[in-house]
């Protein structure tokens, strides 16, 4: 793959950008923005946060990274895919030394530098993304032999940051890559053999974890623990990898009835009488209750459930309105994906745009109470410094592969 060179690239800004911008994404992104700097003002309006000012300027940041990134050829990134992989460990190794990682609510996944609270496993999603991509670029997938080589080079590049980010532990990270890593083996046209067998493996995986669910509650109950101390520590005793707390927020979706209602399962009994109470139009901005009252916990309802704050204020058509912008920005990179010039365009495209499905997706739906709440947060409406600035970069790799799908061929 030939490469322009700097002259080409001066040239080429010189002579002319009209018609190479895609306006789509970039009108609905901004919509999703005003939502998210509104609402987070009205989730903290009664104790008079700040934090939509704060979420101004990493916008305002965010802006700058998503045009400078747009303006630079997407295949400058298959060059140095791997000094970014790189890069991007040493942060996820660090966060977990005693001193440097900082812990919040027994989590240690950031490292505060002082200005702001950066989050490695952001920038590991833009690591994963871009050495997939270009592992798969790189490699031809034709017979088993060379699949099976693809496959275990894969397995070392991204199993390696899931690891560390589930070490911290943060479970939502390690929950949105695997749709991502297998949505551009789809696109690569992998054997339909190892998609068959990959959704044994979930499904096996999914049994385990369901058996595992099953004999914690049988274990609290059969000693009569509370699930709201966890001082049963079934963990210790499971070979299974997941921490009592997690297994807690399980159990509160399949049996809320077993979970004390001001302990675990508040967050999510809350979030549904938010959305539940908006109705048609909403209760008017700034006037929900369930936020404005503390019923709705502040400490969350400017990011994980800031979707809650919409429904209730601005009902379902706010609802339907921000649903509606989401689908533009996903069904736009779609349609970039199928237009990019070349394999390495398509890959970026399809994993940023199935990135983003599963964080809306999981979002939303575990503010409806449809899905375990594992703090998933949601694009550009979440407060967020690490999160706004991963997704206008994504966002910005989109813009650049629509940009230069006709350019230096």
């Amino acid at each position: 793959m030939n490469l322009p060179s700097p002259t080409d690239y001066i040239s080429f800004f010189k002579t002319s950008t009209r018609g190479r911008w895609d306006a789509i994404t970039p009108f609905a992104i901004a919509g999703l923005c005003l939502f998210g700097v509104a609402f987070i003002y009205s989730a903290q309006l009664s104790v008079h946060g700040k934090n939509w000012m704060t979420q101004l300027v990493w916008l305002a940041a965010g802006a700058v990274i998503y045009l400078v990134v747009s303006l630079v050829d997407y295949r400058f990134w298959l060059t140095v895919s791997h000094w970014v992989y790189a890069l991007c460990m040493i942060p996820l190794v660090l966060v977990l030394v005693p001193g440097i990682g900082t812990t919040v609510y027994g989590s240690q996944r950031w490292i505060n530098l002082g200005f702001f609270s950066y989050q490695p496993s952001e920038t590991a999603k833009i690591a994963v993304l871009l050495m997939t991509a270009s592992l798969l670029v790189r490699s031809q997938i034709g017979t088993v032999k060379q699949s099976i080589g693809v496959l275990g080079k894969l397995a070392l590049a991204v199993g390696a940051p899931v690891l560390l980010i589930f070490l911290q532990p943060d479970l939502k990270s390690t929950l949105v890559l695997p749709p991502m890593v297998f949505s551009m083996l789809y696109v690569s046209k992998l054997s339909t053999r190892f998609f068959a067998a990959s959704l044994g493996a979930f499904l096996f995986i999914i049994s385990i974890v369901a058996w595992d669910t099953v004999s914690y509650k049988n274990f609290m109950e059969l000693h009569n623990y509370s699930y709201i101390n966890n001082k049963g520590n079934y963990q210790s005793q499971s070979w299974v990898p997941l921490r009592d707390y997690q297994r807690n927020r399980i159990v509160s979706l399949i049996w809320p009835d077993k979970i004390d209602p001001l302990g675990v399962g508040w967050n999510q009994r809350q979030s549904l009488i938010s959305v539940g109470s908006g109705g048609l139009v909403g209760k008017g901005w700034t006037e929900g209750t369930q936020a404005q009252l503390g019923y709705l916990p502040r400490s969350v309802a400017h990011n994980d459930f800031i979707f809650s704050v919409i429904a209730e204020e601005k009902g379902f058509l706010g609802s339907l309105t921000v649903l509606g912008l989401f689908g533009l920005v996903l069904f736009n990179g779609i349609r970039i994906a199928g237009i990019a010039r070349d394999r390495f365009g398509t890959l970026l495209a399809i994993g940023v745009t199935v990135l983003f499905a599963v964080h809306v997706f999981w979002n939303i739906a575990m503010t409806i109470g449809i899905v375990p709440i594992t703090g998933i947060p949601l694009p550009f409406i979440s407060y967020g410094g690490s999160f706004v600035l991963s997704c206008c970069l994504l966002q910005g790799l989109v813009q650049s592969v629509y940009r230069f799908r006709k350019d230096f061929t």
